[in-house]
């Protein structure tokens, strides 16, 4: 009955996160259908209050997506919680932070580009997609399920279990070392219209991407020292190019490197199986 219930725990949590993320679609490409987006939503009585409003709600998934995913959280965690449904939690209160944001998001006045040319208009729609596609296969690159909680609970059924991936350095993460937070950045950046709220939104989100990818690293480094410094030195981090030099046979495929995100997202950098990015 407990692993019934422990399953149930884990696919419910997988429910909120995807309906979160197709919203989080919606909300960043202003989709007319749901009620909130980054352009739509509550009005404010001054600029300030728009201001202060928006800055706490991003502050309040960076602090849960990033603070969850320390080392010193995860042992205060387990203290009281069963390991097979510390990431499932994790996915789920990340879900809450993006659908408070989402809810509460006050937008700005103003537009600071608008693109009119047909041509231009659907291929910036084309990028946007092509960024969230890339953020939904880097997941399926790493494992899918085990990022998002989905074996950890499975492993609790009788005559189950659970170990964690294995993973190498293979198709994205041979590119770039964070392909799932390069989709985000080009989601969030390819728009035909920039209106206020969106640039602080795009710039709000890519500052905490590249913040969290050096907490992220160290803990990387920490624990897996000369590997993930070699790794570093020959893959890019966001950006496919210029390429640095080429690895030597040593150091490919040795070791595996993942970012774990909630979205997602974003993750658990001390596991030996040398994931990177379950969150930072």
């Amino acid at each position: 009955m407990r692993s019934a219930l422990i399953l149930l725990y884990g696919v419910l949590c997988y429910a909120v996160f995807f309906l979160t993320f197709l919203y989080a679609i919606a909300f960043v490409a202003d989709i007319t259908f749901v009620p909130h987006t980054v352009n739509r939503g509550f009005a404010t009585a001054s600029l300030s209050q728009t201001l202060v409003i928006d800055a706490v709600l991003l502050g309040i998934f960076a602090v849960q997506h990033s603070g969850m995913a320390r080392r010193g959280f995860k042992k205060w965690l387990a203290g009281w919680m069963s390991p097979s449904i510390e990431r499932s939690t994790y996915v789920l209160l990340a879900s809450a932070a993006l659908i408070l944001l989402f809810w509460q998001w006050r937008p700005l006045p103003g537009v600071i580009w608008i693109v009119t040319a047909s041509w231009a208009v659907y291929l910036l729609y084309a990028l946007s997609a092509l960024g969230w596609l890339l953020v939904l296969s880097a997941t399926f690159v790493i494992d899918h399920f085990d990022l998002f909680g989905l074996r950890q609970v499975w492993g609790t059924l009788p005559g189950k279990s659970y170990a964690p991936p294995e993973f190498n350095d293979h198709f994205y993460y041979r590119m770039v070392r964070h392909p799932l937070y390069l989709g985000f950045v080009i989601a969030f950046w390819a728009t035909p219209m920039m209106s206020s709220g969106h640039l602080l939104f795009a710039i709000a989100t890519t500052g905490y991407i590249l913040a969290a990818i050096q907490l992220e690293e160290r803990d990387l480094i920490v624990e897996h020292g000369e590997d993930y410094r070699r790794y570093r030195q020959h893959v890019p981090m966001l950006c496919p190019w210029p390429r640095p030099a080429r690895r030597t046979e040593r150091d490919s495929g040795t070791i595996g490197w993942r970012e774990r995100p909630a979205l997602s997202g974003q993750p658990d950098a001390g596991k030996t199986s040398g994931r990177s990015g379950r969150a930072a």
